[in-house]
């Protein structure tokens, strides 16, 4: 998947979700479980209740994590 410009994301677009038709790849391979994990720990970026079943994250946020993660791998090696 490709993230839009500006705008939210819902975690299915974050985590992928291989079961839905057709299957959603995951932007950061976790499991739910590790998602929500991370957003309590801080190492994810916390989420924005649009409802009482809609949560969302901003995608600028998502691109933040990706480019931190991506530099400090590139680091390590």
């Amino acid at each position: 998947m490709v993230l839009p410009e500006t705008g939210f994301v819902r975690l299915q677009s974050i985590i992928g979700d291989s079961k839905s038709k057709p299957p959603i790849p995951a932007i950061i391979p976790v499991s739910k479980s590790t998602w929500w994990a991370g957003v309590k720990s801080g190492r994810f970026p916390e989420p924005i209740k649009l409802g009482p079943r809609i949560t969302v994250w901003r995608v600028e946020d998502i691109r933040e994590l990706i480019e931190n993660n991506s530099a400090s791998q590139a680091t390590s090696e």
